[in-house]
């Protein structure tokens, strides 16, 4: 039996020659050295190359899919977006982070900038972008403050926030008021409705109410700039104005009167729109979480317009329209390194 398996109980030192010369034998055919240095050098070029075009694919996917997804939220609305100006979009109205698909593109742009930069002081973004519990746990406090997109945790709330709170950027725009109401005349026109559109008006996307974009969604409209320098040179010197942020605009908004817009939310709690009185007939009217509150010409009112709001204009026509000068800015209490984060994951389309 030994002899049929082999014989190996009969090996001994003596045929240890043997044995190292069967070893030796080449088991297969040997490829020259430089045929083989080649081969792998042509596997690992094609192996980086396809893993270079699957990370670009993925990310241009997410880009796209966020920016659609920013636009379906009322991110890339005008001065009014959810507030003014727009129609009612799925993200106007819903729950913080609404939608699973906005949240994993959210947390994806974010891991990206973290990995570029760092994970420092970024723990409110986190959860936020992670899809964390509305104002008070739930879809809002007492259901009047939704944001569409993006809810930031721990923010200080208020529908109305104080003035000081942004000092600087209120009392530059007050001073810049003679030169912003210069602006619009020279821009404005009847808003009949039975004239084409002026250039650089954009089309009433609710009746009633026109706009003129200096800024929409991060993004300068250079010719509405030059034809307002005035506006446009008071822009360039705000300190917290979301000028590369899709949350980010600025403009005229104008309210025909009898126009009205019911309740709607911004996308998102990390802003504060300035309004800035331009022409304000009697009757104008903003309530904001339930508390009513009017415009003043010459004088900035800022708003969190991810509480549930109102718009209206109640005066006769012969007043005139109500006319505001809209700017976004951050809240005051989002960080230096927060809002360089939230540039990056919410960057305006390219």
């Amino acid at each position: 039996m030994e002899e049929e398996l082999g014989g190996q109980g009969n090996w001994g030192l003596e045929d240890a020659p043997g044995l190292l010369a069967m070893a030796s034998l080449p088991i297969m055919p040997t490829w020259p050295l430089p045929l083989v240095s080649s081969a792998f050098t042509l596997l690992l070029g094609a192996l980086t190359s396809l893993f270079l075009w699957y990370c670009y694919y993925l990310g241009s996917q997410d880009l796209q899919a966020l920016a659609a997804g920013s636009r379906a939220g009322g991110v890339s609305g005008g001065p009014g977006g959810c507030s003014e100006v727009g129609r009612p979009s799925p993200g106007s109205s819903g729950e913080a982070g609404k939608g699973p698909r906005t949240e994993g593109l959210v947390s994806r742009r974010l891991r990206a900038y973290a990995r570029r930069y760092s994970w420092a002081g970024m723990g409110r973004v986190r959860r936020a972008a992670q899809g964390g519990p509305g104002p008070g746990g739930g879809p809002g406090v007492l259901g009047i403050q939704r944001p569409g997109l993006l809810f930031l945790p721990n923010l200080p709330s208020v529908p109305f926030v104080p003035r000081d709170a942004q000092r600087h950027d209120v009392e530059l725009l007050e001073s810049s008021f003679p030169a912003i109401l210069r602006d619009f005349g020279a821009v404005s026109w009847d808003f009949s409705g039975t004239t084409p559109l002026p250039r650089g008006w954009s089309p009433p996307l609710a009746p009633g109410c026109y706009q003129l974009l200096l800024y929409q969604a991060g993004r300068c409209q250079p010719n509405n700039c030059r034809r307002c320098p005035g506006a446009y040179r008071a822009l360039r010197g705000l300190r917290s104005f979301m000028s590369a942020n899709s949350f980010g605009n600025a403009g005229f908004s104008v309210l025909l009167p009898g126009a009205r817009l019911e309740g709607r939310c911004g996308p998102t709690n990390a802003r504060v729109r300035c309004h800035l009185g331009l022409k304000i007939p009697l009757g104008c009217e903003l309530v904001v979480g339930g508390e009513p509150q009017c415009w003043a010409e010459g004088h900035c009112l800022l708003v969190d317009d991810s509480f549930l709001h109102t718009v209206a204009h109640n005066g006769s026509p012969e007043d005139g329209p109500r006319v505001v000068f809209i700017v976004d800015l951050w809240h005051p209490n989002v960080a230096g390194a927060e809002r360089q984060a939230l540039d990056f994951v919410f960057a305006p389309d390219p």
